[in-house]
């Protein structure tokens, strides 16, 4: 690794000393040499193949810099070595994200930075290819340096700072700061108040952030106040950031491109970035996630009801509802799962208005899977069904298929298992076959007065509660999709359940159920 850091710093020392104007290349070049490499480092494992070669890669990106300052010879070529090297991390990035899905924020946060740096690399090209994006030079080198510290090194930070505190807050704050680089970036191309709007973004996210540092537990003191330095710092910048696009955008202010470079350009690059960089490394945050472990089905594509390799019918779809340890709920709620078929099912669906198009559209997927197919309207319909006991074809323990019809239309097959975590609580564990794959269902059972709530929202950490997508080869990749059933004994003794579903927190479908014993 010496030897690495001393072709870094000679590199470094030739672009310093023989470019025309070194430092707008300086602030992108130190990122280059120390900045990614290091964090790379502190988030990539011993096994991934990049950590063995990425000080290799990373040397074109400055040679190509020194080469095009001095004597112009094959800038190009090593450009396009760089910006390989770093579609490699957006992959790596990429294949991170897939093995989890939108769970723990704190780690999409650090995918997302990986991927963003892939952006870097292509605007980095850009110029040192010299290739019309519309913008001046400068401005496209600009953005490259936004997207190696903006949208690289910011988010990286706010996944660390995640992973050793995450209050309720961290979430939103995070979220913003996640999608400001590309707001920033399309605002510079299309709209100045669409820039503006960016900016503001920044201000909001920091300002969490900023006040979620000062709050947490870290390593040790000295940790703690190049950290919050190096976050606190960004308020400074953000403050010019600000001036600079009314200035820009709305002749508001006088500041100017030149002023930028220098003040934003050595508090980014060096109290933000290297306070960071080295806070960080003094103590380098453990992932606090988890691959879940609870089983899934086998069961996969479209299936019809003679192919499941049934064993005969069943009554119900629980044989005890003890067994999700749920006491003193309604004694019709359980018998309801405990003796299914006694009941008749009428459902009203409701899209919501802003996603019907959405359901439109996947109403022509559905009729050919035969999976969640439901209606447009939200005129009420009679659910009809079977519950069929299955052979080890699931290989979940004690399953049963719902096949749920409306007229002679399948709508729903749903495959009920359960599963105890290594915490001692049960959960509902319902797969739906897809093309290629299954959607599974973890639902935790909670008492709400005498209603029963089955929700795929975590309670808390010991919960294996979510919508996950699994394919052949065992993947669980939790999806942004909530669910959640609330289901009562009413005054006149038949039962009634909302269903209600969210993708990204925003509802979706609303399903209300009248179910009455036959």
């Amino acid at each position: 690794m010496r030897k690495f850091a001393f072709i870094h710093l000679v590199l470094f020392l030739i672009i310093a000393l023989f470019a025309e104007n070194p430092w707008p290349y300086l602030l992108l070049t130190v990122a280059q040499i120390v900045y990614v490499p290091i964090a790379l480092k502190m988030v990539m494992q011993r096994t991934e193949w990049l950590s063995k070669y990425y000080y290799y890669f990373s040397i074109p990106a400055y040679l190509s810099i020194a080469l095009l300052q001095t004597t112009n010879l094959f800038p190009v070529f090593f450009a396009s070595i760089y910006f390989a090297f770093t579609i490699c991390i957006a992959l790596l990035g990429l294949t991170r994200f897939l093995k989890r899905g939108f769970t723990n924020i704190e780690e999409f946060a650090i995918d997302l930075a990986m991927m963003y740096i892939a952006l870097g690399g292509a605007w980095y090209f850009a110029y040192v290819a010299d290739i019309d994006t519309g913008f001046t030079p400068l401005l496209t080198w600009l953005t490259a340096i936004h997207f190696h510290y903006s949208a690289f090194l910011l988010p990286l930070f706010i996944g660390f700072l995640g992973r050793l505190s995450k209050p309720r807050s961290y979430n939103f704050y995070s979220g913003l700061l996640l999608i400001a680089p590309m707001i920033v970036a399309i605002g510079i191309t299309f709209s100045r108040w669409i820039e503006l709007f960016s900016v503001l973004l920044y201000i909001v996210g920091l300002a969490g952030i900023i006040m979620a540092s000062w709050r947490t537990t870290f390593a040790n003191r000295l940790q703690k106040s190049f950290v919050v330095l190096s976050f606190t710092s960004l308020a400074v910048t953000i403050a010019f950031s600000l001036l600079y696009v009314l200035g820009n955008g709305f002749g508001l202010t006088s500041i100017t491109i030149d002023f930028m470079l220098r003040f934003h350009g050595f508090l980014n690059c060096v109290v933000f970035a290297l306070f960071g960089i080295v806070g960080w490394s003094l103590s380098v945050p453990i992932p606090v996630f988890q691959l879940p472990t609870f089983p899934i089905s086998q069961i996969r594509g479209k299936q019809s009801v003679t192919s499941l390799g049934k064993v005969g019918q069943h009554h119900g779809l629980v044989d005890d509802m003890e067994l999700y340890n749920i006491k003193h709920v309604s004694p019709a709620v359980s018998d309801f799962y405990e003796n299914t078929m006694d009941y008749r099912l009428h459902a009203s669906v409701r899209w919501h208005r802003c996603f019907l198009p959405f359901a439109f559209i996947y109403s022509l997927i559905s009729r050919k899977t035969e999976q969640i197919n439901l209606p447009l309207h939200s005129r009420e319909v009679e659910m009809t069904g079977d519950i069929l006991m299955l052979d080890q074809q699931d290989r979940r323990k004690n399953t049963r298929a719902w096949v749920r019809k409306i007229g002679d239309r399948l709508t729903f097959l749903a495959l009920y298992s359960h599963h105890q975590n290594e915490f001692g609580r049960s959960f509902m564990n319902i797969a739906l076959p897809l093309p290629f794959s299954t959607m599974t269902g973890v639902l935790e059972l909670n008492k709400i007065g005498e209603d029963l709530q089955l929700t795929s929202q975590k309670s808390n950490v010991e919960s294996d509660a979510g919508t996950y997508l699994s394919f052949r080869w065992g993947t669980y990749f939790k999806l942004p999709i909530e669910e959640n059933f609330l289901v009562r004994e009413e005054s006149d003794g038949r039962l009634s359940a909302k269903h209600t579903m969210r993708i990204f927190l925003f509802p979706f479908l609303t399903i209300d159920y009248t179910i009455r014993k036959k």
